[in-house]
């Protein structure tokens, strides 16, 4: 596997655009990402029981298993908690796309972000559906436009693509996502878009999907909120003409290892850009009995404010993830438990089998005044492991999201 400038133009067959509509008061927000041959489509969807239209829309056409050619969106309103209006204007935008590009309008997926609640500004979107087409293309530039027009409070527009070997054929991954808050394990407000020239059945891809999401999507936080518009979404359109995966055999594996890497880099991509975040937080837990035991502990300790303000101020306050373990539903042996704190400024033990380890308060100082941060837990009760990202909570997030509406 080799990662490759680019995100979802890098796969062959795929191209891309993003313009401006006029939703947002400025930058662009309105994207499109465009097969040139059917593609087959897998999707996860926000867990939320409020859903935006865009998700009801787009959940009916991949649960038919059908080919999809395209997915619009738009950023700067969520089409969410709009009542029937919000179903006929993601429908519009469905059909608008449709219609330009010469496809039925279930081949077309739809997805908004932004404000919720606020009526869609229909009429500007699809008043710009003629450039958008048109500006679709296969180059790098086009790519990262359409990932610049999903973006909202974001910072900095998220890509990764990966190159790898499928037998004796070279399969190529590439994806852009959009989040920055309201970022929660089991789906966040995030879009993320990925696409494939990999031939693979719709079993598998579905499969994959599913598998790389847990490990990935499902294992960030940001501020703790799970939001109305979630989804990822992945395209695979067979161009690279290898032969059909249809298996969990070692092509499977070769594809799902790039899908895999995709996924995490757009996913940590997120949570490094976390809405007012000074610090990226990767909490590595090992020796747990099983997956599921890591996976509690890890999404308590990235979700817990007490342990993210903790971060912030740069305090080696190493109870404070101790007690969100403590609380996080899954039993484990404290008496074993080993914590430390390492960056490119150095490493610090702080607790070893339950007891409080002496340590150097300036070394903890520096270690936690570095960007990005890794939380090393050991429970020694087994041997499985997992990993998690989150943020700090600064100052700064709270006045992005008092002034959000205005």
């Amino acid at each position: 596997m080799r990662t490759i400038v680019g995100g979802v133009t890098a796969a062959r067959g795929f191209r891309a655009s993003g313009v401006r509509a006029g939703i947002k008061q400025q930058g662009s927000d309105l994207a499109l990402v465009l097969s040139d041959s059917p593609a087959k489509a897998a999707a996860v969807f926000t867990t939320n029981q409020i859903q935006a239209a865009p998700v009801m829309w787009s959940g009916r056409i991949v649960r038919k298993k059908g080919n999809v050619q395209a997915v619009v969106v738009n950023s700067g309103n969520a089409n969410a908690c709009t009542g029937g209006i919000g179903l006929e204007h993601a429908a519009r935008m469905s059909d608008g796309i449709a219609t330009r590009v010469g496809v039925d309008a279930d081949a077309v997926l739809v997805a908004s972000t932004g404000v919720i609640g606020v009526v869609l500004p229909i009429e500007k979107i699809v008043d710009s559906m003629d450039e958008l087409v048109k500006a679709a293309d296969n180059g790098l530039n086009a790519g990262t436009a359409a990932a610049e027009a999903i973006m909202t409070t974001d910072t900095f527009a998220k890509e990764c693509a990966v190159v790898v070997q499928v037998g004796k054929d070279v399969v190529t991954i590439g994806g852009m996502s959009k989040g920055s808050g309201m970022i929660h394990p089991n789906m966040a407000t995030m879009l993320g878009f990925i696409t494939t020239d990999a031939s693979i059945s719709q079993a598998m891809l579905d499969e994959a999907l599913a598998e790389a999401v847990i490990d990935t999507f499902n294992m960030i936080s940001v501020d703790g909120d799970t939001s109305t518009n979630d989804m990822v979404v992945l395209l695979a359109n067979g161009q690279a003409e290898n032969p059909t995966i249809t298996a969990k055999d070692e092509h499977y594996q070769a594809f799902y290892e790039g899908l895999h890497a995709v996924c995490m880099s757009l996913a940590k991509q997120i949570v490094q850009d976390g809405e007012g975040a000074t610090k990226l937080i990767e909490v590595r837990l090992q020796s747990a009995k099983s997956k599921e035991q890591a996976r509690a502990l890890i999404k308590s300790i990235i979700t817990s404010n007490l342990v993210k303000t903790a971060f912030f101020g740069e305090d080696p306050n190493w109870g404070r993830l101790l007690a969100a373990m403590g609380y996080a539903g899954v039993p484990f042996d404290a008496s074993r438990v080993r914590i430390r704190f390492v960056s490119d400024r150095g490493e610090v033990l702080l607790m070893d089998e339950s007891e409080p380890f002496p340590f150097d308060e300036h070394l903890a100082k520096r270690v936690l005044s570095a960007r990005d941060i890794q939380v090393l837990i050991d429970l020694n009760e087994g041997v499985s492991e997992a990993v998690g990202w989150g943020c700090d909570l600064s100052y700064e997030y709270v006045r992005i999201n008092g002034e959000y509406r205005t």
